[in-house]
């Protein structure tokens, strides 16, 4: 059942945390100490006893840090968490736009000459370390590992999770995982390496086919591990989880408790891979205090899970069928309410009781976003009992939603108009389908990223003066992140897109104070056949996963080219295909006249 968010810390809370947090710092000789939002395991998301940022600041976005200082508090966010941040946090915490403003300048900025700032080692990535140092190279001001502060003054921290691992079965995997160890071992042996260094949750649920419960939403289970060329694992994880998949995990794979992974790291010999973009510090540091010689290098499990194989394809294409009927349902519902009847966290809760009506789901795949006028405008809004509002007549309503299913994760956005809509909301939303379109039916040579792809989904709105503060798509897991890397539809996004990506396509609109759009569908890489007189090589092309209409009512059909129109109706006609037989009769009705031509 849907609950509100909740947050971690009231914005009057954050002053007195501050206090005693300088407090500490005053004690270990800091000038200034980091508080990220990330674990150890560099998630996006993350278990009650890691919400640190939370816990100090109120604020709740899933991207972000926090840099204290004795006279001030920076703290940092990208364009999704503008107006967020300021709603979230007291007056004694000062909002910085990040990445526009970089924390090295900043600090520099602020701090004398021999200025210290503190950072717990296990919550900071090489990578993010290494950036830093060089920012304040010759400016006096240095870094120092350090206890972790704030865990000192949190007395009632929750406990660190331990949810049960289950077995992730071949039939839904696509290749067991004694495969999977022995071809990426070999992988490791062919470039000379003895070992890989994982961290990442999502890496280590992939390679063995477990999943776990130790993240809300996410099913991963918390731990490290170490990849051996042989094929071979040590696994470093609480005992207590793993009952039920010790016969699946098999003699290949070697089990201790998280504490002893640093003192395993120093007793590796040999080259032994690390990535330096996801590992925490004290990893590296742990590993050079041995007789290993560290590499650097990408998680080897990173390409292999983000190019899903023939049975993750099909399995994501059953789940989004099934999640694409309990959405079409919702929408069939909310159609029928009157403008002022129904609030954000009613919506949210029906639209939660439509996909569990399907046995399969397992759970949500994020906390739903459910933002009507001016909260549509907060990117990633959560709805609280405080923030609640009614869906009011003449306003938009953006939902963003997704489902855990054991064969795949959705993530899908769709924005209606309540009563009818303004011929702006109705421009606007209009140029944001048009972007949604144009990804939809690109070609593209292969080996290009998802920076060379991103600008086009922007240029109706670019022709408009418009935009966008997010990347246009993010990478999605299979029963896993609904979050993936290394794959990104973004001007960050540097790796190729590879067939068998999974992505969001989800351009937008957003004025602040008034309305927010969204549309997303879930697109996978595939390979493109060769066209009648064409030159170029290999190519590349999306097939969309999504499957639920869009709504007509906003749509300015002037607006949209003939290419357009025709992508459109066939869309909406495979909408009608693919999810009539799964839907009550009202909700096939309703479907019938919402994907009507154009």
């Amino acid at each position: 059942m849907f609950q509100s968010f909740k947050a971690t810390s009231r914005p009057e809370q954050g002053p007195p945390r501050l206090r005693l947090l300088r407090e500490e710092m005053a004690r270990e000789g800091l000038d200034g100490f980091l508080v990220p939002r990330a674990d150890a395991h560099q998630g996006e998301y993350v278990a009650p006893h890691d919400e640190r940022l939370a816990w100090l600041t109120g604020f709740t976005g899933s991207a972000g840090f926090c840099a204290v200082l004795q006279e001030e508090a920076g703290v940092f966010v990208d364009g999704r968490y503008r107006v967020q941040v300021r709603d979230q946090v007291a007056a004694a915490f000062t909002p910085v736009d990040w990445p526009g403003t970089k924390l090295g300048p900043w600090l520099r900025a602020r701090l004398p000459h021999g200025g210290a700032v503190g950072f717990d080692p296990w919550l900071h990535t090489v990578e993010e370390i290494e950036t830093l140092e060089a920012a304040l190279d010759r400016s006096g001001v240095h870094l120092l590992p350090s206890p972790n502060l704030v865990d000192r003054i949190w007395e009632d921290q929750p406990d660190p999770p331990a949810g049960e691992v289950t077995a992730h079965p071949v039939e839904l995997a696509g290749e067991a995982a004694t495969q999977k160890r022995a071809r990426l071992g070999e992988a490791l042996h062919e470039k000379g390496e003895a070992a890989a260094v994982l961290t990442l949750p999502d890496s280590i649920c992939w390679l063995l086919n477990i999943r776990g419960a130790d993240v809300p939403r996410i099913p991963v289970a918390q731990g490290f591990a170490i990849l051996h060329a042989d094929g071979s694992v040590d696994l470093f994880m609480t005992e207590a989880k793993l009952h039920a998949v010790r016969d699946h995990l098999g003699p290949g794979v070697r089990c201790a408790p998280p504490d002893a992974f640093a003192e395993a790291l120093g007793a590796l010999e040999g080259r032994i891979r690390i990535d330096a973009a996801s590992a925490p510090l004290a990893a590296l540091r742990a590993l050079e205090h041995g007789p290993a010689e560290p590499v650097r290098g990408r998680d080897p499990c990173l390409l292999p899970k983000a190019c899903k194989n023939a049975t993750e394809r099909k399995g994501a294409e059953a789940a989004h069928l099934r999640d694409g009927a309990a959405v079409v349902e919702f929408l069939c519902w909310l159609d029928a309410q009157a403008p002022g009847s129904v609030t954000e966290i009613a919506a949210a809760t029906k639209l939660e009781d439509c996909r569990r009506a399907h046995p399969e789901l397992r759970d949500i795949a994020f906390d739903t976003i459910a933002g009507s006028g001016p909260n549509g405008a907060i990117v990633h809004y959560r709805v609280t009992e405080e923030t609640d509002r009614a869906l009011g007549a003449g306003e938009l309503f953006l939902v963003d939603s997704g489902g855990q299913y054991p064969d795949g994760t959705t993530d899908i956005t769709r924005t209606v108009p309540v009563g009818p809509a303004g011929e702006e909301e109705r421009a606007a939303y209009t140029r944001v389908l048009q972007g949604l379109i144009t990804i939809s039916r690109l070609r593209w040579p292969r080996g290009l990223a998802g920076r060379d792809l991103d600008a086009l989904a922007r240029m109706p709105l670019w022709l408009a003066g418009q935009d966008y503060a997010h990347g246009t798509g993010h990478g999605v897991g299979s029963y896993l992140s609904v979050h993936e890397g290394p794959q990104r539809l973004a001007r960050t996004g540097e790796v190729p897109l590879e067939p068998g990506m999974i992505l969001s396509n989800e351009p937008g609109f957003y004025r602040e104070g008034a309305y927010g759009i969204r549309l997303e569908n879930l697109i996978v890489v595939e390979e493109a056949p060769p066209l009648p007189g064409g030159t170029v090589g290999e190519m590349l092309r999306f097939q969309t996963l999504t499957y639920v209409p869009f709504d007509r009512r906003l749509i300015v059909a002037e607006m949209l080219t003939a290419p357009e129109r025709a992508w459109l109706d066939a869309y909406h006609a495979l909408c009608r295909r693919k999810l009539a037989e799964r839907l009550a009769p009202r909700a096939r009705d309703w479907l019938t006249t919402a994907t009507a031509p154009i």
